[in-house]
């Protein structure tokens, strides 16, 4: 199941110039070095102090140097590996990957189409569904089943992602203990603690409280994850306009010092750690000083902050392919397809919340992710771009047809007319009279057909049977999947 659109390199798109990096570079560093953060977990205070940053109270101030030391500790290039190798990360530069994300509650029924709260068959499907779409290039575990608690939901989510996908899976997590069992069970998999450092096919979320706050349970979990030598993405999420300031400029250096704030724990926690840059930053809408997802300054902020990333060389988690429609119509579409033409041009590394999710982030729908394997499909096309060389040119193939003929069997247009052109694979495009005949079917429903018609014949059950073995005799009593 290889895809050829994974890791497509994207320069086009500037919506920074480098004095406005220079510029938002010097603020960032000024809002860490003399306003300072907050910083709940002892812990953290400690090796912040002990590395020479100041310290009192609950606030902590960096120093350059010590800013400068992480940016060249923390890795310029962070692999995510998949389970066979066809769908490796490479997170460096301009490089480009989308994927899923989310932590939700809710789920449309893929037969009814009605609101209903997440299951444990829901996270197995929608993973089973994931696994088989190829232009989702990793998957962050997107729900939260209804089943769960806090202390059994990690092994739970992590279990079923590991049974059900052979991409890179990525997951928010709830505790302390959670982390352990879900690094054990990885270990398991792989042969080792040293072989999953070596090859990571999992890795985590932590976050920042905007604003500039560092809480102590999330901290304390970044500690835990930063000395195991697995890769972390630090996602900042100022709402402009609320918890960060209201124009973009100003909500980018925000969530660039949050995230930063986090990157130089790690490194000092654990030179060398692999870390994302990393923010989920959104907006208020004012008038009803609500949280969205689907304003185009959305992709404007985090193609924004993509740049930061490749101005500081790390790698950068972002967040695109989100709206606040409550069903997969018309606005779900254009204002993913906005987002995520935006930062993928942009050259964001891992693009997460990019499939399946709708309505401020809180509902997910199966149709949803077929729709959305289409946009990112589409977005890749775009961050391929054009490729001049004197093939493509084929000034000898105009030349060979000349004026007044056609080139419909020309061995050029044989040989082009497939990796030229973005191959749809949901989208109509036949004449109406055909569309009539065959149902005359809207996105939506071609899309929950084909979701359905994957589920009944997609098999996955990736877990060797003694690995099954080892987490119902170490997690039984946990399992719920």
């Amino acid at each position: 199941m290889n895809n050829l659109s994974l890791g497509l390199k994207a320069d086009e798109y500037q919506p920074l110039s480098p004095k406005n990096l220079q510029e938002m570079d010097q603020a960032v560093r000024k809002i860490l070095c003399q306003t300072g953060f907050e910083v709940h977990s002892q812990r953290a205070k400690k090796i912040y102090q002990r590395a020479g940053a100041k310290v009192s109270g609950e606030m902590v101030y960096l120093t350059n140097s010590l800013i400068d030391k992480a940016l060249k500790s923390a890795p310029s290039q962070v692999t995510l590996y998949s389970r066979n190798g066809d769908y490796d990360l490479e997170l460096s530069d301009n490089q480009v990957h989308f994927g899923t994300g989310g932590t939700v509650l809710n789920v449309l029924d893929v037969d009814s189409g009605e609101k209903r709260k997440v299951k444990s068959k829901d996270l197995n499907n929608i993973t089973r569904l994931v696994d088989y779409l190829s232009n989702i290039h990793f998957y962050v575990i997107p729900v939260y089943p209804e089943e769960c608690s806090d202390n059994n939901i990690d092994i739970n989510r992590f279990y079923s992602a590991l049974n059900n996908t052979r991409k890179h899976i990525m997951g928010g997590i709830y505790s302390s203990q959670g982390i352990e069992e879900v690094i054990d069970l990885g270990a398991k998999i792989a042969g080792g603690k040293q072989k999953l450092r070596d090859k990571p096919f999992i890795s985590f979320i932590t976050c920042v409280m905007s604003p500039l706050k560092l809480d102590r349970i999330y901290t304390d979990f970044l500690l835990q994850i930063a000395r195991e030598g697995l890769p972390v993405a630090i996602p900042a999420e100022p709402l402009a306009g609320g918890t960060g300031p209201v124009t973009l400029a100003g909500n980018i250096v925000l969530m660039a010092a949050e995230s930063l704030a986090g990157v130089v724990l790690t490194q000092l926690a654990n030179p060398g750690s692999p870390v994302l840059l990393a923010s989920t930053a959104s907006a208020m809408d004012l008038k009803q000083a609500a949280y969205i997802t689907g304003e185009v300054e959305m992709g404007l902020m985090h193609a924004g902050m993509a740049k930061f990333a490749q101005y500081y060389e790390l790698p950068f988690y972002a967040t695109a392919g989100m709206s606040d429609s409550k069903i997969p119509d018309v606005q779900a579409g254009y204002e993913k397809a906005m987002t995520a033409m935006l930062t993928g041009l942009a050259g964001a590394n891992f693009i997460h919340d990019a499939a399946g999710l709708l309505e401020f982030c809180t509902t997910v729908a199966y149709e949803q992710y077929v729709i959305d394997d289409e946009i990112i499909g589409m977005v890749m096309r775009a961050v391929k771009g054009i490729e001049v060389n004197e093939e493509t040119i084929a000034r000898e193939v105009i030349d060979r047809v000349g004026p007044g003929e056609h080139f419909l069997a020309d061995e050029h247009t044989l040989n082009y007319m497939r990796q030229e052109y973005y191959q749809p694979k949901l989208s109509d495009r036949l004449r109406r009279e055909k569309w009539e005949e065959e149902g005359g079917l809207s996105a939506r429903e071609r899309a929950r057909e084909k979701a359905k018609n994957i589920l009944s014949r997609h098999e996955t059950e990736y877990l060797e049977q003694s690995i099954k073995e080892y987490a119902q005799n170490n997690y039984g009593h946990k399992l719920l999947i």
